[in-house]
């Protein structure tokens, strides 16, 4: 778009022998990205991310042209501002999720012609559901044999199954193609959950395998909930065909379950979220799933629920067919941190110092790779209980020791310390040294404080509520053998604990800076951060609570990070690089490269304190998903700037896989929201991603190699 490039090559996969083993081989009938499609939100059961397809490279990606675009704004009520999708691909045609209401569309895969739309009204229990909005997409089964349906959660959280062909919903699945799963939800009280009001949802997407289809579950931001009687967390698999339910694993045990005595003083009882908000992965040969356990109730203060607290922060792997559990691994022992595992696990076959594995990759928030044998549970390579820092908040809980992975290292920032603050200039320092006074500092696992007016305001911390690698996930390349990462590296994130405002919680402790405004952190769906700005259940009750209106701040930071002074002169508290993406070998255990991700941003470029000064590519914080190629790693940019190189925008970028080296860009007119796919029909090779963010509302953008005359 930029530059000239030589002419477009012809479409192909990748004739590597390698590109035919196991990894993505089906029967001709069911779909797959070795025939060019994208049959599942992360392109295949195992969470890979990977297409061999090879059109598009480093000598034609700058002549990318848009192919069709797709508006979402008429789906729903109003115009959505956070669109996640990641669509899917089969037999020519794209399925995907779009709008406020989360209405499913299916489009012409060649020229995004919509060929129909499904929509559900389901009143207060989509008004009042913790997560709103269109998601981040749906799942695709068939029989094949003509048998072929779309499966999604619906805002309201019911399981909807549809005609691939015509979007209407199948009758024989569930009652009329719904089938609600909020039934077998129950309360911290061992309750169920009222299915009108109770809390509970889903941004994720199903998982298929085997004909059982697989189900997370997520509740509001876990920084200033109501109750920590909260619904609990719960996976659960029902029958693609029928929808009868076949299992459910309970993430916080019951009594008799394993885990249960790891909640002391009995507080499972009492105690909840802790769900699967992820993707989840699954191993279709050895009939194997593999769930990212979050945060219990709540994410800053555990003195509810003393003990360590299975099955919150760990991946646990359970069978198929049954949801018995067989291993799991804790990574964050009593959390109080919000490092809820955010990402999907990724399944691998590697070779380790000669020995084949067959391994799961867990990409985190606090941007460690903790890899282990899928079958056993076995750390690859060691992970060492270490001391940690205990804090003083009272009644608090405190681990002595936390998982430390020897390799491979650690791909972005831990911990804030003075080396870590910014160095522009000797006086820019000077700034963020004097402002950091006022917060504790320490290593990783820094445990919140009770804020004080008079210091500590709040423990300073990273890789925690806006850091590492959040929801988009990484990408792993069965070819190289490759997990590849992107990663936030400067979500500084202000770990401070108030007392909550009389009637409004039952939690000791909220997340909170003293002699501040209490501000109300919304989360996903709720607020500005993630929609067109608009009144909430939550806020309207603290409103009525404390007799005034209260402020909101966006999903993913912490209460008063809006204003809380935490940068210098208006430019980030740490010095770059914001945003990094990273390529671990997974044989070795080792980090082959790293680099910058994203333009440098406006206010650093144009900064009066910055004139004349030669600052290096900073990239950009914040989360993106990407995707790998036969021979490129493809993501975007997660803010909008304005250069000499291109109108003021954000810019879908390529890079060569096997060193980093950036090898094109296309121009996008909004940061991207949603994870990139690719995929080729009758033999040309498309890139969709989802865009939307500030005043730019959802849109989903397909690319395309031009035409040959």
């Amino acid at each position: 778009m930029y530059s000239k490039r030589p002419p477009v090559v012809a479409a192909g996969l990748s004739l590597l022998a390698i590109a035919a083993q196991a990894w993505g081989q089906t029967t001709a009938a069911q779909p797959s990205t070795q025939n060019g499609e994208w049959p599942y939100y992360t392109a295949d059961a195992r969470g890979s991310k990977y297409s061999p397809l090879s059109q598009i490279d480093a000598s034609n990606f700058n002549k990318l042209e848009v192919a069709w675009r797709f508006k979402t704004d008429s789906l729903g009520t109003r115009a959505e501002y956070k669109l996640e999708g990641t669509p899917l691909m089969v037999k020519g045609v794209i399925y995907t999720t779009a709008g406020t209401r989360r209405s499913v569309v299916a489009l012409d895969a060649k020229t995004g012609e919509l060929i129909w739309a499904h929509s559900l009204r389901e009143g207060t229990r989509a008004a009042i559901s913790p997560r709103q909005l269109s998601g981040r997409g749906l799942s695709y089964w068939t029989d094949g044999k003509g048998d072929d349906r779309i499966i999604y959660v619906t805002t309201g959280y019911r399981l909807a199954a549809l005609n691939a062909k015509t979007g209407q919903a199948i009758s024989a699945f569930g009652k009329d193609g719904l089938v609600d799963m909020k039934i077998g939800a129950i309360s911290g009280l061992n309750n169920q959950i009222d299915l009108e009001t109770g809390e509970i949802g889903l941004h994720s997407t199903p998982t298929i395998a085997k004909d059982v289809i697989i189900v997370g579950s997520s509740f509001k931001e876990g920084t200033q909930v109501i109750t920590h009687n909260n619904t609990k967390g719960m996976v659960t698999a029902y029958d693609v065909r029928t929808g009868k339910k076949l299992w459910q694993f309970n993430t916080i045990p019951k009594p008799g379950e394993y885990g249960y005595d790891t909640w002391l003083k009995d507080s499972a009882e009492i105690n909840g979220n802790a769900g699967v908000w992820t993707q989840i992965t699954v191993d279709e040969e050895l009939g194997l799933v593999y769930l990212a356990v979050e945060d219990p109730t709540s994410d800053q203060y555990g003195g509810h629920r003393p003990g360590n607290n299975l099955f919150a922060d760990s991946l646990v792997c359970v069978d198929l067919k049954t949801g018995k559990r067989k291993w799991h691994y804790q990574v964050v022992h009593h959390p109080m941190w919000d490092y809820d595992l955010s990402s999907a696990p990724l399944l691998a076959d590697i070779t380790v110092n000669g020995k084949a594995i067959k391994a799961v990759a867990l990409p985190s928030k606090e941007s460690f790779l903790y890899v282990f044998d899928r079958v056993t549970g076995v750390p690859v390579w060691p992970i060492e209980e270490r001391p940690v820092p205990a804090g003083d908040v009272p009644g608090e809980w405190y681990s002595p020791t936390q998982p430390f992975p020897t390799k491979p290292p650690a791909y972005a920032r831990q911990a804030i310390t003075p080396d870590e603050l910014i160095n522009f200039t000797p006086e820019l320092r000077a700034k963020a040294l004097e402002q950091v006074k006022m917060y504790k500092l320490g290593p990783m696992f820094l445990p919140p404080v009770v804020s004080k007016v008079n210091g500590p305001l709040a423990s300073l911390t990273i890789g925690t509520l806006g850091g590492g690698t959040n929801w988009p996930g990484a990408s792993y390349d069965p070819e190289t053998h490759t997990v590849y990462a992107q990663a936030a590296n400067a979500g500084v994130s202000p770990l401070g604990l108030v007392e909550p405002p009389p009637g409004f919680s039952d939690i000791k402790y909220l997340a909170g800076i003293a002699g501040r405004e209490f501000r109300v952190n919304e989360g996903p769906g709720f607020g500005s951060g993630a929609d067109s700005p608009k009144t909430s259940a939550t806020q309207a009750k603290l409103a009525t609570i404390i007799g005034k209106p209260v402020a909101e701040s966006g999903p993913g930071q912490a209460p008063a990070a809006g204003g809380n002074g935490l940068t210098v002169d208006g430019l980030i508290l740490v010095k770059p690089p914001y945003g990094v993406l990273s390529a671990v070998n997974l044989d070795r255990g080792e980090l082959m490269w790293q680099v910058p991700h994203g333009d440098t941003p406006d206010n650093v470029r144009n900064h009066p304190a910055l004139k004349g000064l030669n600052i290096p590519k900073t990239g950009q914080q914040g989360s993106v998903g990407l995707i790998v190629t036969r021979t490129l790693v493809i993501l975007g940019d997660p803010q909008v700037t304005t250069t000499s190189e291109h109108p003021r925008g954000a810019m879908l970028r390529a890079y060569d896989k096997k060193n980093g080296q950036q090898v094109g860009a296309v121009w996008m007119p909004a940061p991207q929201s949603g994870s990139p796919m690719t995929y080729s029909v009758d033999g040309k090779q498309y890139i969709i991603v989802a865009v939307s963010g500030g005043s730019y509302s959802g849109e989903y953008i397909a690319y395309s190699l031009p035409s040959e005359n």
